[in-house]
């Protein structure tokens, strides 16, 4: 199996950041992506995140639904 990029791990740690941060378990994230109109569920998205490898648009999506107005990478 690849190894995981810098880039798929600094994704993946700052999606899973934001849950904790506002609480966010997978499955209300699941319940929060139907809301913004992706049909997902838990078990796909919990191994995307784990994995690190989800396309920027399904990363936009999650920030919305989960609420993030504001990203910082540094």
């Amino acid at each position: 199996m690849p190894e995981r990029t810098d880039f798929e791990d600094l994704a993946r740690k700052l999606l899973r950041a934001e849950m904790a941060r506002h609480g966010i378990t997978y499955a209300q994230l699941v319940d929060k992506l139907k809301a913004v109109g992706v049909d997902d569920n838990e078990r796909n998205v919990r191994n995307k995140v784990s994995r690190g490898k989800f396309t920027a648009a399904f990363m936009l999506a999650c920030l919305k639904a989960i609420g993030v107005n504001e990203i910082r990478l540094n």
